[in-house]
């Protein structure tokens, strides 16, 4: 985005921003499916979770998936509580800018997911994303269940052979069991719904993934 120019290294638990009280209010219907935003979810629903560059273009990617009932962007995987973009942007939180999934199993498998996930960027840049330096530029999964841990690192194994038969490096991707989520703010929800021409720096490696073609 535009505020990338924050240092490449996670800062330490010491050296964060202060929480803030002030919980992120956002829109309780999403901008694109019309679903819900805020918990609870209807039954049946499951969580998915995933850092990969610059949110605004990571949400689109999911929210055009068959199956995914709803879509939100955040912050995750650093210290600051309630932490707000300018905060993120300026390294001192360790927070990624994520994007949460709900979606329904029955329609749209994890692994779908994940195949998504990896070919819609590049996975072995480390702190960043094409242009967009920084930490909350990493690549990560951030799995809500034993059974998602274990698919995403297969995944990972499988997608960084895949890679080396291409001559392309190993993948920085962390993964991790889900943090606690954090809203952004408001217009950052369903961003590229709400500005059509917006910034996307997303682009993957071309580079096939061979998980998730099994439905």
């Amino acid at each position: 985005m535009f505020f990338a120019r924050s240092k490449p290294q996670m800062p330490s638990a010491a050296e964060a921003l202060a929480d803030r009280d002030a919980v992120i209010a956002v829109a309780p219907r999403h901008a694109a499916l019309g679903t819900r935003t805020l918990e609870p979810w209807p039954e049946g629903l499951a969580l998915a979770m995933f850092g990969m560059g610059c949110f605004w273009g990571a949400e689109r990617k999911f929210w055009r998936v068959a199956g995914v009932y709803s879509t939100q962007v955040g912050y995750a995987g650093g210290f600051t509580r309630n932490a707000t973009y300018r905060d993120v942007c300026s390294g001192r939180t360790g927070h990624n800018e994520v994007v949460r999934v709900v979606y329904d199993p029955a329609k749209v498998s994890y692994a779908q997911l994940l195949k998504v996930f990896w070919e819609s960027h590049d996975p072995t840049q480390g702190m960043r994303q094409g242009n967009d330096l920084g930490t909350q530029y990493r690549s990560g999964v951030y799995a809500f269940t034993a059974a998602q841990r274990h698919e995403a690192e297969a995944s990972r194994a499988a997608y960084e052979a895949a890679l080396a038969a291409r001559g392309l490096g190993p993948i920085t991707t962390e993964i991790v069991d889900a943090p606690p989520f954090y809203y952004a703010e408001d217009d950052h929800q369903q961003y590229l719904e709400k500005n059509p021409d917006g910034y996307c720096g997303l682009g993957g490696t071309g580079v096939s993934c061979p998980v998730g073609l099994g439905g």
